[in-house]
């Protein structure tokens, strides 16, 4: 009941042909008003018509909402009239109606607006950032922070309700732990030390089930402090599960079952169980460990094909221990993509990822250009047309080199292809269609960039190895897989997770021996491990990706009510902010004031 414990009789959203003859109270903010004949209030729920009266006897009320400045807040009481025949407006929900008032009271007046309270008039998200709290008024952004919380709160009933997890929170004041992203630090009065709020709450989750709660679960906040990106935000929201006695499957059925129930009706009916791949078979068919399945456009191998022809840089690259031959073909590429746009792709492999990429064009008698015809015969290059499935007009993009940079970069381009395409009119990726799947088998480490030598957690140091690979946890731990799972949806990472280590020997031997950290500064878990801790496992989804994609945004920024920019900065508050050196004398820091002045005129 949106009209409980309020003085209103109805919302602005609500009112249709049945109410007609009813008098109501509304509030809500001006949207509209039109020479002092009508004006259309808004609330949270919709629109309303509102017809000022002309008769001098409430003369006073037409002055009162006449010079009213639009995004006002009013409160009027009035009897509700059918629309006159032909005005009535089908697309408002309440376009059958109209409110003529009878009483009005302005309950505060507004100034002069940075920007107009409506969809189509464009701002810069800066201006919208600094006025968070009128941009939060649009439409949009209402039914996004709307559906959010309807979302939330249903997989609270799934969770709690059907399946006897336990909501519980966990500290944001922690210490710093080893791997992963970098963490924010905050002062402590004791000299020298300092808390870390922690990039999620995968410590105390396993902590959790080794004190017995079985099931666990939270709408978790946490912490990143790294650059910013359209999904990406310093601060962020994670749905947060662990679980007791469970294996991957378990895990994975319980993720497709809360999303099943969470789903909002309007998006339509999700499918379970969902598909699943693992991390080869997704880097070699779509050059990526979180594939976009929505289209076409896989990554072909044509090693075996070209391996017996006479091409130098094909040779070449197949002489190496992971030299491959890869391609993908674009539909309609002739028609629908310039030179310009080829060459932008070959340019974006060649930068991005150093591959080299040569072009190959199915003319419109089936045969073949491109420069590699003239070490094919007939025969061989109407084989290859067959071996990649092309048509008339179709572009294959070709790539020779080491399996891993050559898949990565037809990845790139294949997404950069659908984009290029769609940009000319070729629909290929739906919006509102939901591709979910689940990536499994990953590696359990991956060499570190700045020195392949040494081995770094490809999720973090918990994830227990696959149970086919523990041996060779202890013989060569590049080849071992791990027991983690990441949800994909529509291309975007919206969740990830693992089986943990649950014993204290094997997870020293990994902090120690493989990821050479010291083990100290997690001996409260490797303690823990050792009083008898249940196997156990869990995930987190990211929310705010989830809802950014259910919706159709263009940043998780348009689903959260107080974001941070690209900068990581709150342009309301203006946050962060200076602290004077007496506010921080209890912490023991002293900053260097020059260098703080540079950082403000760079700022």
């Amino acid at each position: 009941d949106f009209n409980s414990f309020v003085p209103r009789t109805n919302t602005c959203g609500e009112l249709r042909s049945a109410h007609v003859g009813q008098q109501v109270t509304l509030y809500g903010w001006i949207q509209y008003q039109r020479q002092g004949m009508f004006l259309v209030l808004r609330d949270f729920q919709g629109l309303t018509q509102i017809i000022i009266p002309q008769d001098e006897a409430h003369s006073h009320v037409k002055k009162l909402l006449s010079d009213a400045p639009v995004e006002s807040v009013v409160r009027v009481t009035g009897i509700v009239c059918p629309r006159p025949p032909g005005q009535e407006n089908p697309k408002m929900p309440t376009g059958d109606i109209e409110v003529k008032v009878e009483t009005a009271e302005i309950l505060n007046s507004c100034k002069k607006l940075p920007f107009e309270i409506k969809n189509f008039v464009k701002k810069s998200e800066a201006l919208r950032m600094q006025y968070r709290y009128l941009d939060l008024r649009s439409f949009q952004l209402q039914y996004n922070l709307r559906l959010r919380s309807q979302m939330v709160m249903k997989m609270r009933e799934y969770l709690c309700n059907l399946h006897g997890f336990v909501d519980v929170e966990t500290p944001t004041l922690f210490k710093r732990t080893p791997g992963g992203a970098k963490e924010f630090i905050v002062p402590s009065r004791e000299v020298g030390k300092f808390y870390s709020l922690p990039q999620s709450p995968q410590q105390f989750k396993q902590l959790l089930m080794v004190g017995g709660l079985d099931r666990y679960f939270q709408v978790a906040r946490c912490y990143r402090d790294e650059g910013s990106r359209p999904d990406r935000q310093p601060e962020f929201t994670q749905i947060d599960i662990e679980m007791s006695f469970v294996d991957q499957a378990g895990i994975q059925r319980l993720i497709e079952g809360l999303l099943q129930y969470s789903w909002p009706e309007e998006r339509g009916s999700i499918t379970t169980p969902f598909p699943s791949m693992t991390y080869e078979e997704a880097l070699a068919g779509y050059g990526t460990d979180k594939p976009d399945t929505r289209f076409g456009m896989k990554i072909v191998d044509i090693s075996d094909f070209l391996r017996r022809s006479d091409i130098p840089f094909v040779q070449n690259a197949l002489r190496y221990p992971h030299g491959t031959v890869k391609a993908i073909c674009i539909p309609q590429g002739v028609r629908y993509l310039k030179n310009k746009d080829l060459e932008s792709l070959k340019e974006s492999a060649k930068s991005q990822f150093n591959q080299e990429i040569m072009e190959i064009i199915c003319r419109p008698d089936g045969s073949l250009k491109s420069l590699l015809t003239k070490f094919l015969g007939e025969k061989q290059q109407s084989e290859l047309s067959q071996v990649l499935n092309m048509q008339v007009d179709d572009v294959v993009l070709l790539a020779a080199g080491e399996h891993k940079q050559v898949c990565s970069a037809l990845g790139r381009l294949r997404l950069e292809s659908a984009g290029l395409l769609e940009a000319a009119g070729l629909v290929l990726r739906d919006p509102m269609t939901f591709h979910f799947l689940w990536v499994v088998d990953f590696p359990l480490f991956l060499p570190k960039e700045e020195n392949p030598t040494e081995l770094e957690s490809a999720h973090h140091p918990f994830t227990a190895p696959h149970p086919s690979d523990a041996n060779l946890l202890y013989s060569d731990p590049t080849k071992v897989r791990s027991q983690h799972y990441d949800l994909v949806l529509n291309g975007s990472e919206v969740g990830g997770g693992s089986i943990r280590i649950h014993s204290a020997e094997q997870q020293r031997f990994v902090l120690e021996k493989v990821l050479k950290e010291d083990s100290e500064v997690l001996s409260h878990l490797l303690e823990a491990l050792e009083f008898g801790a249940p196997p156990h496992g869990g995930i987190a989804l990211g929310l705010d990706r989830l809802i950014s994609l259910i919706v159709d945004a263009l940043s998780i920024r348009d689903v959260i009510a107080f974001p941070k920019s690209f900068r990581g900065r709150d342009l309301m508050g203006n946050a962060p902010d200076y602290v004077t050196p007496e506010e921080l004398e209890p912490y023991h820091i002293q900053v260097s004031w020059p260098l703080a002045e540079e950082e403000a005129k760079k700022n």
